[in-house]
């Protein structure tokens, strides 16, 4: 059996969204509504011999035409851990909402890794009702089409290994093609949720995120998240403004902006 690899694993955040706690639920809060913003992130996946980005954000054309509040580019932010978009090799997508699939033109070198079930969700059927195509950013979709015409696609059909400690899982749930990642890193086996647990409270209270394609896969998502990952603390949401108090900056010049999960 070949030894896994050690990844050190990074969240840069790069928007924020200041919103009360009922948008974050499919049920209404058992407790008084009041404010429960959330972020957005990109991570990276890094060992001694590659380095992976997981979702690409969104543009600040976007940010301003959704009401968001944008920090910054998340090249700029992966600048920051000495990453040049241009020179990453991998770029996992998680799924086609908005929020992780702009940008993909900043990675002009990179594969593009997603689920067959997320594309054919993108642009097909489902797309004629309006819920389920809120989240889509159009000109992404057709972004992306074109990125399959020019070879930088790689087609997943469920789970798989990208490479030794890193393992790429469907869930679904959320959108029909949602995939999340697990990581081997040196406090254990670190699962990167994105969208497959957007709360920390929506799985401890078993209460989704209101963006539901099939409710039954959600929440036997959380189950796998729970399976996949050493312990409940190894389990990291992809949109809790939580993640940047538990966990550490890689230095003082990077807080607020940059986390390490593997610490």
């Amino acid at each position: 059996m070949t030894e896994p690899e050690i990844f050190e694993v990074f969240a840069v955040k790069y928007a924020t969204h200041d919103r009360n706690a009922d948008m974050n639920f499919k049920d209404p809060p058992d407790i008084h509504d009041g404010p429960m913003p959330i972020d957005y992130f990109v991570w990276l996946l890094r060992s001694d011999k590659r380095t992976i980005v997981v979702d690409t954000g969104f543009t600040k054309e976007t940010a301003e035409a959704r009401g968001r509040t944008f920090l910054r580019c998340p090249t700029e932010g992966l600048a920051l851990l000495g990453v040049n978009a241009s020179e990453v090799e991998d770029v996992i997508l998680t799924h086609m909402h908005y929020d992780h699939v702009g940008n993909f033109d900043l990675f002009p070198n990179a594969r593009l890794h997603i689920q067959d079930k997320e594309m054919a969700f993108a642009t097909g059927r489902n797309m004629r009702h309006r819920p389920f195509r809120n989240s889509m950013n159009i000109e992404d979709v057709v972004g992306m089409v074109r990125q399959i015409y020019a070879d930088r696609v790689d087609f997943h059909d469920g789970d798989f290994e990208m490479a030794p400690g890193l393992t790429v899982h469907l869930v679904g749930g959320h959108t029909a093609g949602l995939q999340f990642i697990r990581v081997f890193t040196k406090r254990g086996w670190v699962v990167v949720a994105s969208d497959a647990c957007h709360l920390y409270a929506n799985m401890e209270k078993v209460n989704p995120f209101p963006v539901i394609y099939h409710l039954d896969e959600m929440l036997e998502g959380y189950e796998t998240l729970k399976r996949l990952a050493d312990s409940p603390d190894h389990i990291v949401p992809g949109h809790d403004p939580l993640v940047m108090e538990r966990y550490p900056a890689p230095s003082p010049e990077l807080e607020g902006i940059v986390i390490r999960l593997d610490e």
